[in-house]
């Protein structure tokens, strides 16, 4: 079944840290605003944890912790939650589409995806989300992945309307 009438499915996606960067700034506002006529997507930062540059083991996890709790505080219960991790699947284009297509039309109308900050997400964060997706085993800096993100998401709305993709 396609999406035809999305406008239903909430999409938000909580990132740890302030984008700082103009044209990651711009660039994700470009594809929040193609997707307004589809779907409802809101953009939730939570500040990251102040910490050293070089922190032990037990210091990174205390910082996952931290901003962990940050970013459960900000899921809506009922939220579908899709992690996005290293070690989750790797889903192509129109796997997501898929996704998000199966997810609206069985009622799961408010998607979540959970962006961790630069030590990457809380163990209580991946047990809460329902999925984990990794966009491959290279690391990416945790703000440019919002970007490539509302991207793909955007993708996925075209595949799901039948509509061609401009470059």
């Amino acid at each position: 079944m396609l999406i035809r009438d999305v406008l239903s499915l909430h999409i938000q996606i909580a990132a740890v840290g302030k984008l700082k960067e103009k044209y990651l700034v711009q660039g994700i506002a470009e594809y929040a605003k193609r997707l307004g006529p589809y779907v409802k997507l809101t953009l939730t930062e939570v500040p990251d944890e102040k910490a050293p540059e070089t922190m032990s083991p037990a210091e990174e996890a205390q910082v996952r912790e931290r901003e962990g709790e940050r970013l459960l505080a900000q899921l809506k219960p009922d939220a579908h939650v899709v992690a996005l991790a290293i070690g989750g699947e790797l889903w192509s284009s129109e796997d997501l589409a898929d996704q998000l297509d199966k997810l609206a039309t069985y009622g799961r109308s408010h998607v979540a995806f959970v962006i961790g900050g630069s030590t990457g997400l809380a163990p209580a964060v991946l047990k809460r989300a329902q999925q984990k997706l990794s966009f491959g085993r290279m690391t990416l800096p945790h703000q440019l992945m919002r970007l490539v993100l509302v991207e793909q998401i955007y993708r996925a709305v075209k595949i799901n309307r039948g509509e061609p993709y401009h470059k």
